[in-house]
């Protein structure tokens, strides 16, 4: 049976994210979940699934379904493949609802990181104590936190193909020119080339701005079937197609590290079980961990070929007014970071048309990236404003 069409989101719940302190990720997931079934004109009486994106600090557990209030659940789960943790949800809660599991599935994640004490970079830091086996061994030479591994990736990318600086930064410029456009972002100034490249390393050659922010807050999005969708309070957002890929880990000597994601698979299982090619897609919404996570997930996805997607960037045709507008909202580097409901979020409000100044005018098909780990885990999630 296919799940093309066959369900559709129709609610999205979004707090305030960025320092908001003093809220536990509990607080902010029950009103992220409160105002995705205000947006749906649902109650919590109608829902009869819930999955739960795990998060670092471990708080988002099965337990919320205690402080969301719900009861007698037909689907519950929490689940963790990081940033691709969200598509693969959608792909979860799409075939319950279609095999007669659940009727209304609730998809929700949250995070409270930040502290008035320290700074973001510690609130994903890793944690010392745990890094046993590899971990352990790669901490003794200075590899902490993903932000190494990337920064290994990008290195590695520029030593094989070229690729820039330059060509990093015109993905981090055009992400902030839309998130100028976007009053829920983070960071809404100005960014310059010159203010791009003056900016401190973090790890070479990653600077600050190839790196996405941190953030306190909560999205939580429902899901239901196209049938019912139809009869609910905003226009459906169509799921047409699917797919997920775990490559696994690139430590070995006959892979190449960072080079080729699992974008590749999944966005061509995706691509197939929306009956779509590449060039039919009107927007991106590309995970954006980093920028270089942008440029990869591009080339793999078969925008550009391997090695060219630092060329392909350069021209500024990711941001407004380009042929290929992505992360419309800001992304994770300028509006927020809420690990794969980042994307998926901006997604639903352009597909609903529904994104004010930043809106882009064709906005049928929209495909969706997820990324985690190491560039170890992807879903690709394809939305469509029609069913088919």
């Amino acid at each position: 049976m296919s799940i093309k069409g066959k369900c559709a989101i129709v609610g999205l719940g979004m707090t305030a994210m960025g320092k908001i302190y003093g809220r536990s990720a509990s607080d902010f997931a029950v009103e992220a979940v409160e105002l995705a079934l205000q947006d749906a004109g649902l109650t919590k009486a109608d829902v009869d699934g819930l999955l739960i994106n795990a998060n670092l600090s471990r708080e988002m557990h099965h337990g919320l379904q205690t402080a969301l209030g719900l009861e007698n659940l037909r689907l519950l789960n929490v689940m963790n493949a990081y940033g691709a943790t969200a598509g693969t949800m959608i792909q979860y809660a799409a075939m319950a609802i279609i095999h007669g599991l659940a009727n209304v599935v609730v998809l929700v994640f949250a995070d409270a990181p930040l502290k008035p004490t320290r700074g973001a970079g510690a609130a994903y830091g890793a944690d010392l104590l745990s890094l046993r086996g590899m971990e352990g061994l790669q901490a003794a030479y200075g590899i902490f936190g993903p932000i190494p591994g990337y920064a290994l990736a990008a290195r590695r990318h520029m030593h094989l193909f070229g690729t820039t600086s330059e060509q990093l930064g015109a993905i981090a410029i055009a992400q902030r020119r839309w998130a100028q456009m976007n009053p829920a972002a983070q960071m809404r100034t100005p960014l310059t080339m010159e203010d791009y490249l003056a900016s401190r390393y973090v790890v070479e050659p990653l600077r600050l701005y190839d790196c996405c922010l941190v953030s306190n807050g909560g999205i939580a999005v429902v899901i239901t079937s196209a049938e019912r969708a139809r009869q609910l309070r905003q226009p459906p957002v169509y799921i047409l197609g699917l797919g997920q890929a775990a490559p696994g880990g690139d430590e070995r000597a006959d892979r190449e590290p960072g080079i080729y994601t699992g974008a590749r698979q999944s966005g061509e299982t995706a691509l197939h079980m929306a009956g779509i090619e590449l060039n039919d897609i009107d927007i991106c919404e590309i995970y954006d961990c980093y920028t270089y996570t942008v440029l990869v997930t591009l080339e793999d996805y078969g925008f550009c070929a391997k090695g060219e997607g630092g060329a392909f960037v350069a021209d500024g045709k990711l941001g407004p007014g380009g042929s290929l507008p992505t992360n419309t909202g800001g992304g994770q580097l300028s509006a927020y970071y809420m690990w794969g409901f980042t994307p998926l979020s901006e997604a639903i409000i352009q597909a609903r048309g529904q994104a004010g100044e930043r809106q882009v005018p064709k906005h049928d098909l929209i495909l969706v990236s997820g990324n985690g780990g190491i560039l170890q885990y992807h879903s690709t999630t394809i939305l469509g404003t029609q069913p088919g």
